[in-house]
């Protein structure tokens, strides 16, 4: 990994709709769920909880989702990791979105991913997507993974994400940042996207489109690989049954 000293200005991106058109941690569970089709019994326990899902909050419903996963050994789990990997970069990867990635090294900035998924794969994704940094959220684990993992240091969002630059030496304040860009398709990265003199939005929503062009923010609008929320949401659904056939 290059020094941060070494690169003058920094890029941020975002991951889930904003280089991908998916949710990453869907499709990992659906790769999961392809090679060990037993590990749909998570179903039981995630559905009926997912009723709760206002009152779990996004941190707690993550941490059930992630029983998909419970009792998988750590060498399993970095195995499947890196088949996940090699199997879904670049292929489900906006080319213009990485086409933005390469100008952004070419302009010499530090290429960094902040990310609310799961670090023991977002940082894998960074890395093969050539990021010289990949925070996700970090989840607590040893070498079997627990049923409810914990999230030292919170679910990677909103402020959290800024919290763990500073945290990481990223950047050294909560103000503008020189020679700096940000990349993100929602507005819970706002204060991520605050820190950077040019920010793109990335097929934003009503709000943040709106945001966007009150500040003159660049908008991207990659071309979607589904039509509607309707398109995105049945994919999502077999995604979390383990029944998406573009993995094998």
């Amino acid at each position: 990994m290059p020094n941060k000293k070494e690169k003058e200005g920094i890029a941020l991106f975002d991951l889930d709709q904003t280089l991908t058109a998916w949710d990453t941690q869907l499709l990992f569970c659906n790769w999961v769920l392809r090679h060990e089709p037993g590990r749909r019994l998570y179903l039981a326990v995630f559905l009926p909880l997912l009723l709760l899902a206002r009152v779990l909050g996004a941190e707690g419903l993550k941490r059930i989702f992630l029983s998909f996963l419970w009792g998988m050994s750590r060498d399993r789990l970095e195995e499947l990791v890196a088949g996940f990997v090699e199997h879904y970069v670049p292929q489900e990867f906006y080319p213009s979105m990485l086409d933005v990635v390469v100008r952004e090294r070419e302009k010499g900035r530090r290429l960094v991913l902040v990310s609310a998924s799961p670090e023991f794969y977002a940082r894998p994704l960074g890395e093969a997507l050539g990021f010289d940094a990949s925070y996700g959220t970090r989840v607590e684990f040893g070498n079997v993974m627990p049923l409810f993992p914990d999230f030292p240091g919170g679910n990677n969002k909103r402020e959290v994400k800024v919290d763990r630059l500073l945290e990481e030496g990223e950047i050294e304040h909560k103000r503008l940042q020189e020679n700096s860009s940000g990349f993100s398709d929602s507005m819970v990265d706002l204060p991520m996207l605050d820190l950077c003199e040019e920010v793109t939005v990335v097929n934003p929503g009503e709000a943040l489109q709106e945001i966007a062009e009150s500040r003159g923010w660049v908008i991207a609008r990659p071309e979607r690989p589904f039509t509607g929320r309707l398109g995105m949401a049945w994919r999502g659904v077999r995604q979390i049954c383990g029944l998406d056939d573009k993995a094998p």
